[in-house]
This record gives C-alpha cells, sequence and structure tokens, in this order.
C-alpha cells in the first residue's frame, strides 16, 4: 500500500498515511499528540523515479545495443566455421622450432 502525506491546516504539522489506491483523500485524521480530530490536507510531492530514454525493452539489460552485438544467425553460422578454423590456422613459430640462419658449425 502506497504512502500518502497529510498536513494539519491548522498546525503546518505533516502525517504520512498508509492507504489503497482506492480509498479517497482522507480530510480528518486524529492527531497524533493529543488524539483530537483536526482537519488535514494532502500534501503532494514529486515523483521519486524518472523514466528518461525512447523506452525501456527486454533487451536493453543484455549488453551493448543491438547494432553492435551480431545478430544470432551470424553467429550461429560462424559457430561451425569458428571450430574448424584454430586448428587450420597456422600459428606463429616459436623462436626453437624457427630455423636457424646462422651455420650450425663455427667458421
Amino acid at each position: 500500500m502506497p504512502i500518502y502525506v497529510y498536513k494539519f491546516t491548522d498546525t503546518g504539522e505533516t502525517i504520512e498515511v498508509h492507504q489503497a489506491f482506492t480509498d479517497d483523500a482522507l480530510t480528518e485524521y486524529p492527531h497524533p499528540s493529543d488524539g483530537a480530530v483536526r482537519p488535514v490536507k494532502k500534501v503532494f510531492q514529486p515523483v521519486g523515479v524518472t523514466f528518461k530514454g525512447g523506452g525501456f525493452y527486454k533487451t536493453d539489460s543484455r549488453g551493448g545495443s543491438s547494432s553492435t552485438t551480431p545478430s544470432t544467425s551470424t553467429t550461429a553460422t560462424n559457430d561451425t566455421s569458428s571450430t574448424a578454423t584454430p586448428a587450420a590456422t597456422p600459428a606463429a613459430p616459436s623462436p626453437s622450432a624457427a630455423p636457424s640462419s646462422s651455420p650450425s658449425t663455427p667458421a
């Protein structure tokens, strides 16, 4: 249930009251200090959450924007070729496996 803020018109004190959305606004409420029923006025406060932007979609929290992520059909096509690519791609030769340009026997 939401909390609404009311202000006593005679004293200026504010109170918070739990009310359902369907309940009518209060016009009188017992004062907390003496229990006397006094007139109250509803206080309207600014909204605590502000949404800005073009909209919210279920894919917004999944990383980057849709223009930078590849489509699923491209990813599925690349998955089959990417498994064969690392084995077919020649690796850079290591220094010990590289042929030596200097003669093995001292001259």
